[in-house]
């Protein structure tokens, strides 16, 4: 599935049913693993999706999604989960939180088997931009180190894929570990120094725009520059 022309958009809730089946019943994050009886979840499906609509009617969009075009529909092949730490009630339980109060939590990237390592990767900056564009100073996740298995409470993840971010495919993007951990570090990426380098770049054209324009002035009335 390398070859895949892939599109990534924000969810809306409307789309819930067109997720994959292992990201409707993930609840890894969403739930509190203290207020599940011996039995478990009865409805994984329907918890995931009443904290999506939860958390897009207080605070906005909370997933980026890939989708491909295939036999003229379009299927879902990649999702990226994101919210405030306080709607997320996992992100208390790791050994290397809080997360800082300045950051928005990026809990959960996975694309389809076989698919290329760049669709990830993707995601991750559609979610960047996205809290860029809405003034957020930064993002955190809890990586799962090379090697390192997936936390034992697993339990509310009824799915096949890992509920944590791999720690080198943040990094790649541009992450830094904040709190180093043999298991679960966690890795910061500070939005501010991205709008900077926008602005840098937005900076520099215009000076060079700004040059162009006055040596086309300078020729045209045949003045030569001083020092030339």
């Amino acid at each position: 599935m390398d070859d895949l022309s892939v599109t990534i958009a924000p969810l809306r809730l409307s789309g819930f049913d067109s997720l994959p089946k292992d990201a409707r019943r993930c609840v890894f994050w969403e739930v509190d693993p203290g207020t599940v009886g011996p039995d478990g979840l009865t409805d994984a499906e329907f918890e995931k999706e009443a904290w999506l609509s939860m958390v897009m009617l207080e605070w906005g969009s909370c997933a980026q999604v890939a989708f491909s075009r295939v036999d003229g529909m379009d299927r879902m092949v990649g999702w990226a989960f994101y919210a405030p730490p306080r709607s997320v009630p996992r992100s208390a339980l790791f050994p290397t939180s809080p997360v800082s109060a300045d950051a928005v939590l990026l809990s959960c990237v996975s694309v389809e088997p076989g698919l290329d390592r760049a669709v990830a990767e993707d995601l991750v900056v559609a979610v960047c931009e996205d809290l860029m564009r809405r003034g957020v100073r930064a993002v955190e996740a809890f990586g799962l180190a090379d090697g390192a298995v997936p936390p034992s409470e697993c339990e509310l993840c009824q799915c096949d894929t890992s509920p944590l971010v791999q720690a080198s495919l943040l990094e790649q993007v541009g992450f830094q570990v904040v709190a180093p951990h043999h298991r679960y570090p966690r890795l910061r990426y500070e939005l501010t120094e991205g709008l900077g380098w926008k602005a840098g770049v937005e900076h520099a054209l215009e000076q060079l725009l700004a040059a162009s324009l006055a040596d086309a002035t300078l020729t045209s009335s045949g003045a030569v520059p001083a020092g030339c």
